[in-house]
């Protein structure tokens, strides 16, 4: 069994990975170097919640392998600065 069996992602593709955290710069911080730990390359776009108080990163990057995209979704989701993961 291939390890990027089980998933509808067909590798290497783009996958946008939304990160969801208080608009503080300890979680843009943290999300990015989560992602870096990962990936060397990505792309980013910021979205603050209307009032301010929270912040979604985009964070874009070329998946190689399920377990790949696994490991930086567990990452993310551990981290205390980081309140939901997409």
């Amino acid at each position: 069994m291939s390890d990027d069996e089980g998933t509808l992602l067909a590798f290497p593709c783009d996958l946008p990975i939304k990160v969801f955290g208080r608009n503080e710069p300890r979680f843009r911080a943290a999300a990015l170097a989560i992602v870096r730990d990962h990936y060397e390359q990505f792309g980013i776009a910021e979205q603050e919640s209307r009032g301010g108080t929270y912040l979604s990163l985009t964070i874009t990057v070329r998946a190689e392998s399920k377990s790949q995209v696994d490991a930086v979704y567990r990452a993310l989701t551990a981290s205390e600065a980081i309140l939901m993961v997409l």
